[in-house]
């Protein structure tokens, strides 16, 4: 008796801890969201609620940035860079920043690729430069090879490129199997332990540059402690594995100038496995590295803005090219 006792306490604590930290993420979601209300547009790609910003004029930059991310990540630092000179399209992908899952139910990076192909001819964009960073890397990967006639070039920052069994430290509470125990750590455990465990992610998300102060709110950082953003970004990890291998074997048939920026010491991607690694697939690659980390698009813009101008050059040239040959 006095056994059941103590076990019945013990339950009954931890369903109340439990719900303690459900009604905790609860109002802690409710504040983000109130926090960050949508700063661009909406549009609806078959069936899917699609968020972005589209700011400047001229030639069209389309950007699509990493796992657990959204737009601003990009518009923190890099995209009033180049909003003066061209137009800048800033994507939230499926799930991500203000927009809805897919509607089929898919994170697979194929899927998302066609959806980004869906948002250019939705917007009637002439071939654009479609930026990449880490996992929208591979999506934008994904692009070219379904769809190589809606964009002109690839520039890829720190891009996911080659399939890999080990995780980064940082997102290893993303590779949770059990979609019921994914739906449990997001209302329960996921914002105490992002709260411990802040300055180690950090540390290697940005190294070995800082993390900038306003990164939580200006970029977005913030975001990612909904329940709803890290299932979805648990999703993209899942899905990894379903179309990137597959994608490895094609890359030799991306003809279009693709380019590679990566920092040397990324602590996320390494630069030789995911860049280095392309150069005997894509023979026109050209890959530029610089000191830093992963997070370059928020760390050096003025490096990635310079990467993105000289890939701009290339994108126009082989439009033009292209329109030649048609005429």
């Amino acid at each position: 008796m006095i056994l059941f006792s103590v076990i019945l306490a013990i339950v009954i604590a931890a369903a109340l801890t439990l719900l303690g930290l459900a009604l905790f993420a609860s109002m802690i979601e409710k504040k983000i969201n109130q926090g960050f209300p949508p700063h661009g547009r909406f549009i609806d790609i078959d069936g899917t609620c699609i968020h972005y910003v589209d700011e400047g004029a001229g030639q069209p930059i389309v950007m699509v940035h990493g796992l657990n991310g959204q737009s601003r990540n990009f518009s923190h630092s890099l995209a009033g860079r180049l909003t003066g000179e061209y137009r800048v399209i800033l994507i939230d992908r499926p799930g991500s920043g203000h927009s809805s899952p897919l509607a089929s139910g898919s994170a697979r990076i194929k899927h998302q690729g066609d959806l980004v192909a869906g948002v250019i001819r939705a917007l009637q964009l002439e071939r654009p430069l479609l930026v990449g960073h880490s996992l929208g890397g591979a999506i934008s990967l994904s692009v070219a090879l379904d769809h190589p006639d809606s964009i002109a070039a690839l520039a890829l920052v720190a891009p996911l490129t080659h399939f890999q069994e080990d995780v980064p430290t940082p997102f290893r509470a993303l590779a949770i199997r059990s979609p019921g125990m994914r739906a449990l750590f997001s209302r329960t455990l996921l914002l105490p332990l992002a709260i411990l465990k802040r300055k180690e992610t950090m540390d290697v998300v940005f190294g070995p540059e800082e993390a900038p102060i306003d990164f939580p709110t200006a970029g977005g950082g913030l975001m990612s402690l909904r329940p709803a953003a890290y299932l979805a970004a648990a999703a993209d990890m899942q899905a990894i594995e379903h179309d990137l291998p597959g994608m490895m074997q094609r890359y030799p048939e991306l003809s279009l100038p693709v380019g590679i920026l990566y920092g040397t010491g990324d602590r996320i991607l390494d630069w030789r496995r995911h860049g280095e690694a392309m150069r005997d697939k894509v023979k026109q690659l050209n890959l530029k590295t610089v000191e830093g980390g992963h997070m370059l698009p928020v760390t050096n813009p003025d490096a990635t803005a310079e990467f993105i101008r000289a890939m701009a050059a290339e994108a126009e040239k082989a439009r033009r090219e292209t329109v030649a040959r048609a005429s």
